[in-house]
């Protein structure tokens, strides 16, 4: 198994301190003179042996904390047995100030617990054996050597983990706020989708429908009405474009905001789409609607109409809106078959703007052909939105 490789400010760490321990070695300075009675190897060759071991480990206190201390230990008890070196002394306590703050949590904590016990131990059998005040002073060392290096590195790591538990939770933060710029951006694209569809597909629709019929019948009269038909949608839906674009520009006060349509407006509508050549039948008397379900049932209207004109066989269209259980219910019917006017192409984005309207306001909607007695080949084509009214919003 290969060995980590240590990181670069190891190495200096490791160099100094063994440069550091050689000249104090060189001078002739130790932590004990040669008659001390635990001295059992005098002379300044022996200090070089553990002041060594400590150098290789200091290489390894960032890549393999726990070993490092593990080698380290031995070799600080063997130091204890020479003239001593302030250098060996000082690499372990970075040893063990490394093993807590790069180890594995479990091993600094087991750290903390056995450096503060052989704390109080250092303290308590010194002096319960000799019983002199000196005796205490171990304790100290060992304290001071073990203990207190060990606190530190708790401390760092746990400013550290803060340090970085905050970080990641302002990268999430930042995500999420992404995140939410980006859904709002989404949304904001498909609402002016759906506006500028319900808003300017109905106008379009009429002057593709009327400008084949003008092209496909050799008669000047059906021609003019078809031309001025044309040209009436042409201004609404320029007119109605360029409200779209009144509120899409940043307003620098000369624009004005403009009223959303209500359905006190379906008479109007209802009787552009007469104008269009559609056989409409309104039954409607709503009270009380809230305005967002208000605007949801007028484009929903709007682009049936649309889709009736584009679409639907000759016959009479029905639209009713009818306000009971707390929902508004807009139905609108219109013959279904083959048509033999001209047609004007569709690409299906209606019924997905429709459905979309309903589903944000929490409703139901459906869209699609059934059978009834009344209509010429027994078929008509259903358009029914379920809205539900805020309470408290409606009579």
């Amino acid at each position: 198994m290969a060995l980590p490789r240590p990181h670069r400010f190891d190495v200096y760490i490791a160099i100094g301190g063994l440069l550091g321990g050689l000249l104090l070695v060189g001078i002739g300075l130790a932590t004990r003179t040669a008659r001390d009675p635990i001295t059992l190897f005098d002379g300044p060759w022996p200090i070089l042996v553990p002041l060594t071991v400590m150098a290789g480990c200091e290489l390894l206190r960032r890549a393999a904390p726990r070993s490092a201390l593990l080698i380290g230990t031995p070799a600080i008890c063997a130091d204890v047995f020479t003239q001593g070196s302030l250098a060996t002394v000082l690499m372990f306590t970075d040893l063990v100030y490394a093993a807590v703050l790069y180890g594995p949590l479990a091993s600094a904590r087991r750290i903390q617990w056995i450096t503060g016990l052989l704390t109080v131990a250092g303290t308590l059998v010194p002096f319960a054996v000799w019983r002199v005040p000196e005796a205490l002073l171990i304790g100290v060392v060992v304290g001071v050597v073990a203990y207190a290096p060990a606190s530190t590195g708790w401390i760092v790591r746990n400013h550290r983990d803060a340090a970085e538990a905050a970080r990641l939770r302002a990268e999430q933060t930042a995500l999420l706020a992404e995140m939410d710029r980006t859904q709002a951006i989404t949304s904001e694209r498909a609402r002016m989708a759906r506006e500028l569809h319900d808003m300017v597909a109905n106008h379009l629709s009429a002057i593709a429908i009327h400008s084949t019929a003008a092209l496909s019948l050799d008669d000047p009269k059906t021609s003019q009405e078809a031309l001025a038909v044309i040209r009436e949608n042409s201004v609404e839906g320029l007119a109605e474009m360029r409200r779209l674009i009144g509120i899409l520009r940043d307003s620098s006060g000369d624009t004005e905001p403009v009223a959303a349509p209500t359905l006190d407006g379906l008479d109007a509508l209802v009787e552009g789409a007469r104008t269009n050549g559609l056989d409409v039948h309104l039954d409607a008397e709503p009270r009380g609607v809230p305005t967002p379900v208000e605007l949801a049932a007028y484009r929903i209207v709007q682009e049936a109409l649309t889709n009736a004109l584009k679409h639907a066989s000759p016959g009479r269209v029905t639209v009713a809106l009818a306000q009971r259980g707390g929902c508004l219910t807009v139905t609108v019917t219109s013959p279904f078959g083959d048509r033999d006017g001209p047609r004007a192409p569709g690409s299906g984005a209606g019924l997905v703007g429709m459905r979309e309207r309903v589903e944000l306001l929490g409703g139901a909607f459906e869209a699609g052909p059934a059978g009834d007695p009344d209509s010429a080949d027994g078929k008509i084509w259903v358009v029914r939105a379920t809205l539900p009214l805020t309470e408290g919003d409606h009579a």
